[in-house]
């Protein structure tokens, strides 16, 4: 059996004295993350929490470990509580993503001015 030349190798382990080792996990997309974040919406609005301004900033090591700062509309938000863990949730079913951490953090604070067009138009804020 021949091997054509454009066939593109399989990506595998190598072989050690020791035995197999895994092939490399894939890199972890930030594109892949924000898809996920556009998953989860807050309750009380029909927008995703990216498009509203939530996310303050996406870490993503070598290692697969990511972490998203986030925040609320308020401080009393009734979704205070489930919000973070479905965004951590949505950012763990991403391939390559060994660990997930969510922080909420108030500074700044959020406004309106952090919605993204999209957003506004669908709440009739423009």
């Amino acid at each position: 059996m021949s091997e054509d030349a454009t066939t593109a190798p399989a990506t595998h382990g190598a072989w050690t004295p020791d035995g197999e080792t895994p092939p490399p996990a894939p890199k972890v997309s930030e594109d892949a993350i924000i898809t996920m974040l556009k998953t989860v919406f807050d309750p009380e609005i029909p927008v995703d929490i990216y498009e509203l301004g939530l996310i303050y900033a996406v870490e993503i090591g070598d290692d697969g470990k990511v972490k998203v700062e986030m925040t609320l509309t308020t401080p009393s938000c009734p979704s205070a509580q489930e919000l973070p863990s479905q965004v951590e949730e949505a950012v763990r079913m991403v391939p390559g993503v060994t660990d997930a951490e969510v922080e909420v953090v108030w500074d700044p604070p959020w406004d309106q001015g952090r919605m993204s067009e999209d957003a506004r138009l669908a709440l009739n804020m423009y």
